[in-house]
């Protein structure tokens, strides 16, 4: 496995659930649903936690950053956001199994780690707030 082009792909994979999330939070505002437009800002908020925490161990490692400003997720909307986001957790969870199966250096395995655990409770619970600041 080559780190550098692994990372920017979670990096990447990690920008498109943060804006999955925040579609999400806006049309839970736009609907006057507080508590649903809350979740999934908790949940944007760990995804792009991880977008801020991959891109500095990338930078920890020498590497420049690929150019994500302009990605997109595809809008499922309020009715079928459940069965969609946790399809999309489930992979989340599969990609960081499969990395850490990769010889790691130490402080990258610990980074992949710690937002597997993130990603496994969004799996599960389809909430957030679990990253540590």
């Amino acid at each position: 496995m080559d780190l550098i082009p692994a990372l920017e792909e979670a990096r990447a994979a990690e920008k498109e659930q943060a804006l999955f999330y925040r579609a999400l939070a806006a049309e839970a505002e736009d609907r006057g649903d507080a508590a649903m437009s809350e979740r999934f800002n908790d949940l944007h908020a760990d995804e792009q936690h991880h977008v801020s925490r991959l891109s500095a161990r990338l930078l920890e490692l020498g590497s420049g950053l690929a150019d994500i400003a302009n990605l997109t997720s595809r809008p499922v909307g309020m009715a079928a956001w459940a069965a969609a986001a946790k399809a999309r957790e489930e992979a989340e969870v599969q990609r960081y199994e499969r990395l850490l199966q990769n010889e790691l250096d130490a402080e990258t395995r610990a980074l992949l780690h710690e937002i597997l655990d993130t990603e496994r409770h969004h799996a599960a619970e389809l909430g957030g707030k679990w990253t540590r600041a």
